[in-house]
């Protein structure tokens, strides 16, 4: 048991590292909460709310496997290294592609649900 204790603590610590002093977090996080907000507000059913919180665990997972090879990176080549610099600009391009395609999921759920509530209430015909 104090093997696995140990696992998630280290994992809460990597969380905190992960996220210290990075700006993204500041953006990803109170996206996701205002997207919850509005599944639950828009009374989203059971997979369009799991859809979402998919889209939402993967974007904050990847960025922090951005941060993580960013910090490694730093760690193995602290002199500038065009091969580092490609690889670093291609976990970027990762959680970009993801936060565009989470986008696009979070569109299609919440918008159709808002146009479903709006044309049931008779606001749209």
């Amino acid at each position: 048991m104090q093997h696995w204790v140990t696992k998630f603590r280290n994992a809460i610590v990597g969380l905190g590292l992960g996220v210290q002093g990075q700006t993204s977090f500041y953006v990803h996080v109170p996206i996701a909460i205002i997207v919850i907000i509005a599944a639950c507000l828009l009374q989203c059913s059971w997979w369009q709310t799991c859809t979402l919180l998919i889209c939402i665990g993967a974007v904050l997972s990847l960025e922090l496997m951005n941060s993580a090879l960013e910090s490694m990176a730093r760690g193995l080549s602290p002199d500038h290294n065009p091969h580092v610099g490609n690889s670093l600009d291609m976990a970027s391009a990762a959680v970009l592609v993801m936060s565009i395609c989470a986008a696009i999921v979070g569109i299609i759920i919440l918008g159709g649900r808002a146009i479903e509530l709006l044309t049931v209430a008779g606001a749209i015909s």
